[in-house]
């Protein structure tokens, strides 16, 4: 199979719109196949009053993303550049009116945030675009998944993302089993929508079938915002791409263990063959300790050393000669 790696800028461009541009080009540069946003449009998203999150308390949510939101003229340069680099573009909408922004600029696909996946209204508006969609599940149950899941059954081909809104997520949270229960219940691609610091959740995943693996990408882990400090530093990010991708190559790969013909030339080095214990005179009749097993494994072979037992040998050998069915008195052959 191969796989998809989706980098998420989230908001780390804190509202520069050349650092928007900057993190297109960085997520490019670092192997990534779609660089994705989020389109914040606080008046049709939030009241002013809504609580922020446990892991960002910098600034009142409604002010935060009104000071980050970006122009539709912005978004479109946005989209234009991440073409130029060839990767994709996505961005999650959090509300209608952002679902029709995007739809202006001409996205190709959609991305449904964890916490829009009981908005049916957006979800809906989502479907009638008929566009691929993304469906991160980080906070839903079965049920409000199946339900999400239906309502999305008009839009294009649907990924649904497995994902846990912790941030950061430990180990014990992310959920690797939930990969294949997700794809035996709907039938679907599945993807992984990574909350974790580290490179091992996202390679488990694509080992375990993931068709599409999401990373948060920043420039520095110190930046200010509610996604920096959750999110993977350039360099690491290129290594993480680079080991994604050959784990995608593995899965693509399937082993047939009973064809063992590009083993061939090791065997014959490594295998073990029937050779004489000690020398043996002509007219002995073979018992177990007159068998040594060594390499090479171009012999007799050691598995077989009970057909030799009680066999007389029609030649004398020296000690660590092999012993061959040439070498045996001709009433029947190993």
């Amino acid at each position: 199979m191969t796989g998809t790696l989706i980098a998420e800028i989230g908001s780390v461009h804190d509202g520069s719109f050349g650092n928007a541009l900057a993190a297109i080009d960085m997520a490019a540069d670092c192997g990534a196949d779609i660089v994705k946003f989020q389109t914040h449009l606080a008046e049709h998203e939030t009241t002013a009053d809504a609580p922020a999150p446990p892991y960002f308390k910098g600034e009142p949510r409604f002010d935060y993303f009104k000071r980050t939101a970006f122009t539709p003229a912005q978004w479109r340069a946005l989209k234009a550049r991440a073409a130029d680099r060839g990767i994709g573009f996505l961005s999650s909408p959090f509300s209608n009116e952002a679902v029709d922004l995007l739809e202006e600029i001409g996205v190709d696909a959609h991305k449904i945030a964890s916490g829009e996946v009981t908005n049916l209204p957006l979800l809906e508006r989502v479907a009638a675009t008929g566009k691929p969609v993304y469906l991160s599940s980080g906070m839903s149950d079965w049920r409000e998944l199946d339900q999400a899941v239906a309502a999305l059954s008009g839009a294009g081909p649907l990924t649904v993302m497995q994902c846990s809104s912790v941030y950061p997520c430990p180990a014990e949270r992310v959920g690797l089993n939930v990969i294949g229960e997700m794809r035996a219940r709907y039938g679907l691609p599945v993807g992984y929508s990574d909350h974790t610091t580290g490179p091992a959740a996202g390679i488990a995943a694509a080992a375990l079938g993931a068709a599409a693996v999401e990373k948060h990408l920043t420039f520095s882990r110190r930046l200010y915002g509610s996604d920096a400090a959750n999110a993977m530093e350039p360099e690491d990010f290129r290594r993480f791409a680079e080991a994604l991708r050959e784990a995608w190559r593995m899965a693509a790969a399937p082993v047939d263990k009973d064809d063992v013909e590009p083993y061939r030339d090791m065997k014959r080095i490594f295998e073990k063959s029937v050779v004489a214990a000690r020398p043996l005179a002509a007219g002995t009749r073979l018992d177990r300790a007159d068998l040594a097993f060594k390499k090479p494994g171009d012999g007799f072979p050691a598995a077989r050393y009970r057909a030799l037992i009680g066999r007389r040998l029609s030649a004398a050998l020296p000690a660590d000669a092999q012993i061959l069915p040439t070498h045996l008195t001709p009433d029947g052959s190993p």
